[in-house]
């Protein structure tokens, strides 16, 4: 006797919902390559320039006379020989606009700078090409007014990455420098022409006048010489006066040789040390002449060095001009306001 074939339970419904419900496949993995602040910063380039170096020109010559040969002689080797030639100045053309394009340059100034001390400018190149590289970049910072004389050079730049470089500049005048833009140059990948763009970036980078070394002797003293310092009460050494007895006063501070009668004591008061004021004053008349000129230049490092030298000895230094500008500098204000007043200033202006 045989016995029926039970058949299998059949699924629940939330097992034949998993079994028929198709598997979500993983999702990819991306990375997020975030750009250089290079690339936000949209710049505004101008038309490519093109000049031939030596070396270019003596392969130019070679490449005409190989020519010239050619069309006189008729002989096909020549022809081959120019034709392979003239393919390479092509070639040398469509590499170094191809290193070119996609190029972004930020500058990084710092935050002061002086007559007569180097300082750092920092540049940095982002290619925004994703799979090409540059090769061979040259950068010149253009500053208005003034010969670019300071280059980076930029070996390769990889696709979609940065590169930094930095370069150093001992100014010569105070005052404002106004950078107007960068110069993109590539000899890549023969070095026979020099193709190059300007980029439009301004900046600007304020130079402080020189300060020289001063040794103050008793004589510069703001006390003696220039003017005297604030009296107030503290805790100085210096007796400023007496005044009665008030609650919460400090015993030690009882003038006893005063104080005759028990209801009636008298404190002595001390005078605060307070720091001499140093008045400096500046001429700002009009002046004309190359003589003129440099003799204001050397009266405003003379007075830069020495407003420098009293605050560090925590003097209070006043600044006054004929135009009736006051400017202040001492420890607690800093150096800063001063200075820059003496770079800006100038006296052929208007008051």
């Amino acid at each position: 006797m045989t016995t029926p074939a039970v058949p299998p339970p059949e699924p629940s419904g939330a097992v034949l919902a998993l079994e028929q419900a198709p598997q979500a496949p993983p999702a990819p993995r991306t990375r997020v390559r975030l750009p250089s602040p290079a690339a936000l910063i949209p710049a505004v380039t101008r038309k490519n320039r093109l000049r031939i170096t030596r070396e270019g020109k003596w392969y130019l010559g070679i490449t005409t006379s190989v020519g010239l040969a050619a069309m006189n002689t008729g002989n096909n080797l020549l022809y081959l020989l120019f034709g392979v030639l003239l393919s390479l100045v092509i070639v040398s053309g469509v590499l170094s606009e191809v290193s070119l394009w996609g190029l972004s340059v930020v500058r990084r100034l710092p935050t002061r700078a002086q007559v007569g001390r180097y300082h750092q400018v920092e540049i940095e190149v982002y290619n925004s090409k994703k799979k090409i590289p540059s090769y061979a970049i040259e950068i010149e910072d253009l500053r208005a007014g003034q010969p670019a004389d300071k280059r980076c050079f930029f070996l390769k730049i990889s696709p979609a990455s940065a590169q930094v470089a930095a370069y150093r500049r001992t100014p010569q005048r105070r005052g404002l420098d106004h950078h107007v833009g960068f110069r993109v140059a590539t000899r890549f990948p023969f070095g026979l022409f020099e193709k190059s763009r300007e980029i439009e970036s301004t900046g600007e980078l304020l130079i402080y006048p020189a300060v020289d070394p001063i040794r103050l002797g008793r004589e510069d003293n703001g006390k003696h010489k220039h003017g005297a310092g604030a009296v107030a009460h503290g805790g100085g050494d210096e007796l400023a006066g007496v005044r009665p007895e008030r609650e919460g006063d400090d015993p030690r501070d009882i003038y006893w040789r005063k104080s005759t009668i028990q209801e009636h004591r008298v404190l002595r008061e001390r005078a605060r040390e307070t720091s001499p004021e140093v008045r400096l004053r500046l001429d700002l008349q009009p002046i004309s002449g190359a003589e003129a000129l440099q003799q204001f230049e050397r009266q405003i490092r003379e007075l830069a060095s020495r407003a420098v030298a009293h605050v560090k000895r925590g003097d209070r230094v006043l600044l006054l001009t004929s135009r009736g500008q006051r400017i202040l500098a001492d420890r607690s204000v800093g150096l800063d306001p001063l200075l820059r007043f003496l770079a800006l200033v100038d006296p052929s202006e208007p008051p």
